[in-house]
């Protein structure tokens, strides 16, 4: 079982992506689409002091009736943000996920963030154990059988 360090390193981009609390979710929202990312740490003086996710603007924008322009992240931002160290298994990760319905996590090394985990990460790097488990079974199997 993997990490979530293991699963940063495997990631084709490591960056971090994030936005102050005072931008606009229009910036935000802008930011994450060029990217390809469903989330944002919102960062202030070099401290996290929050995320915000699509769902967020779900929720919290479309469904009160306000417009992304007018509204600040601050607003609108998850600031309980729940963290994942980076040598916890991937299985931990997903278990908080669920327990908290989230999408993503932060992973921090000591004090410092290295990353950031998605749900889709994980589900990718799951399958790909599983597909090796198969494959080296599989293997076995016709191994054994032209004995």
């Amino acid at each position: 079982m993997k990490t979530a360090r293991q699963v940063l390193e495997s990631k084709p981009t490591q960056a971090i992506y994030s936005i102050s609390p005072g931008a606009t979710v229009y910036a935000a929202l802008q930011l994450m689409a060029e990217k390809s990312i469903g989330a944002l740490l919102v960062i202030e003086h070099g401290d996290i002091v929050g995320i915000l996710s699509e769902r967020d603007y779900a929720r919290k924008v479309i469904l009160m009736q306000r417009t992304s322009r007018e509204t600040f992240v601050r607003d609108i931002m998850t600031s309980a943000v729940i963290y994942v160290r980076a040598e916890q298994s991937t299985d931990e990760c997903m278990a908080l996920m669920t327990q908290h319905r989230m999408r993503h996590l932060p992973v921090i090394e000591g004090d410092t963030l290295i990353g950031m985990v998605s749900i889709g990460d994980l589900v990718k790097d799951i399958i790909s154990e599983q597909k090796f488990i198969i494959e080296q079974l599989e293997h076995y199997i016709t191994g054994t059988s032209h004995r």
